[in-house]
């Protein structure tokens, strides 16, 4: 990724001028649309007479991505008609205020896609971190003029197209053939209808998103999963999807994420999966998801099944005590990552069962957790904290708790644990699969090396005794 904002805008035009004709892939973190224009216009620049004629700039490139402060029509136009080898655009835009039309993408801008027809992914996403506004110029007849040229693309990304209504999204469907991965979010018109039919044609779907689209019901999720081959499935905040979905995903045998967060299954939906998928599941979210209890944890992890499951997120459960954690650690399946915050009922028995949890007999105890989110767990007091150091959780790199438990023992462990990222102002650990939707960039935390185990070891005793006095301290206070 580069980041433009350590130049001034002239000064980054002269660095541009400079980049490789060999390069063929380029991501910027943020780049104003105005600048991307100028600086892919193939006549005229910044600072040029009109008469001056410049030679084409990146030619090479083949991947784009692009976050912007708002996608439009001239933007788009100028990458699609100057970047003849493109086969991958991404953009992103994050308005502060409502686009005005010159600033906005149109049915227009659709049309300019793909005019040299070798694009294979697209991705126009338009967020809603500053301001909730989506593309309000875009309709049916823009989706279906950008159709028309993307008969050959296996991958398409749309977020925040509101006006866009099942007849829109069906012809992405019923037009490219090759579609391998679909992602919708913010779709506030894409009903069950737009599913209806699609077993009668010839897409063989592997990765599929349809977040925050509330219209969606159980019927369009048994109507999807014709597609057996799907490895991802995110239905995050569908809030229609409910246990009858879960049934007919529990077929899906080669499924490998499934991100349920915030819909409205219980935990007779969660059982579903017990004979089907739970067995080919890597990450498993059923984040926000009310009705859940420990039950749940009952019918995952049963021991009927050796499970693969390395994430699970079970944040924002209201009724998942520390019984339903004893249950996941009696089950020694291998997660490398955990998310439990914002539950009431987690505490300390929680945190000493997973850390006595053993996977395997050679490894230590609590071995195979590299991220545990804690944060406003409701029972985590500093007994806790005995246990979140060394010998136990030797894997551990990121931890998410609650600063104001005690700051001095939080201070105390990051120094017990130097190799560990304390994390206590309720930040989101890890990436969000939001952004890694094909599930093949899981976390590649390193092995605990030699010096990394020596250095601690130099460390762990003065450490140790730092924290114990932390400890002592905390509870003279309490008492």
């Amino acid at each position: 990724m580069f980041d433009i904002s350590l130049f001034l805008r002239h000064n980054f035009a002269r660095v541009w001028t400079l980049a490789s004709e060999k390069l063929t892939s380029l991501e910027i973190g943020y780049i104003s649309s105005v600048t991307v224009t100028e600086l892919l216009s193939p006549n005229v620049g910044p600072h040029q007479c009109p008469n001056q004629i410049r030679p084409s700039i990146l030619p090479g490139i083949q991947k784009l991505l692009l976050s912007v402060d708002y996608i439009t029509d001239t933007m788009v136009g100028t990458i699609s008609k100057g970047l003849v080898l493109l086969t991958h655009l991404e953009l992103r835009d994050a308005p502060l205020i409502e686009p005005r039309i010159t600033f906005d993408l149109t049915n227009s801008g659709l049309q300019q896609i793909n005019q040299h027809g070798k694009l294979k992914h697209l991705s126009l996403i338009r967020s809603q971190e500053f301001h909730i506004t989506y593309f309000k110029r875009v309709n049916d007849l823009g989706i279906l003029l950008m159709a028309d040229k993307c008969a050959n693309m296996e991958s398409i990304c749309l977020g925040g197209f509101c006006r866009v209504t099942d007849s829109g999204f069906k012809t992405i469907l019923h037009s490219c053939s090759r579609l391998y991965k679909l992602k919708v979010s913010h779709g506030s018109q894409l009903t069950d209808l737009v599913f209806h039919d699609i077993a009668a044609t010839s897409l063989s779907l592997t990765h599929v998103s349809l977040r925050w689209c509330n219209l969606l019901t159980n019927h369009a999720i048994r109507s999807l999963v014709c597609n057996m081959g799907l490895k991802v499935l995110d239905l995050r905040d569908c809030r229609n999807i409910g246990d009858e979905a879960l049934r007919a995903i529990g077929s899906l045998c080669k499924l490998k994420m499934l991100l349920l967060d915030g819909t409205d299954i219980s935990d007779v939906g969660i059982a579903y999966l017990q004979h089907g998928i739970i067995g080919s599941l890597v990450s498993l979210s059923v984040r926000g998801c009310k009705k859940l209890t420990d039950k749940c944890i009952s019918a995952l992890f049963d021991g009927s099944s050796k499970l693969q499951l390395e994430e699970l997120d079970l944040s924002n459960l209201p009724n998942l005590s520390d019984n339903g954690v004893l249950t996941l650690a009696r089950s020694r399946v291998p997660i490398s990552e955990l998310r439990m915050r914002q539950c009431p009922l987690i505490g300390d028995t929680s945190v000493m069962a997973l850390a006595s949890m053993q996977v395997d007999d050679d490894r230590g105890h609590g071995s195979s957790l590299r991220l545990l989110d804690l944060y406003n767990c409701g029972g985590i007091t500093q007994l806790s904290f005995r246990w979140l150091k060394k010998p136990y959780f030797p894997r551990l790199r990121w931890l998410g708790v609650t600063g104001s438990v005690n700051r001095d023992i939080v201070d105390a462990l990051a120094r017990n644990r130097p190799f560990l990222h304390v994390a206590c102002r309720g930040e989101e650990l890890g990436t969000d699969p939001w952004n890694d939707l094909d599930g093949s960039d899981m976390h590649d935390y390193e092995e605990l090396d030699e010096l990394e185990q020596w250095l601690q070891e130099r460390e762990g005793e003065s450490d140790d005794e730092e924290m114990e006095d932390a400890e002592d301290d905390a509870f003279v206070v309490m008492e």
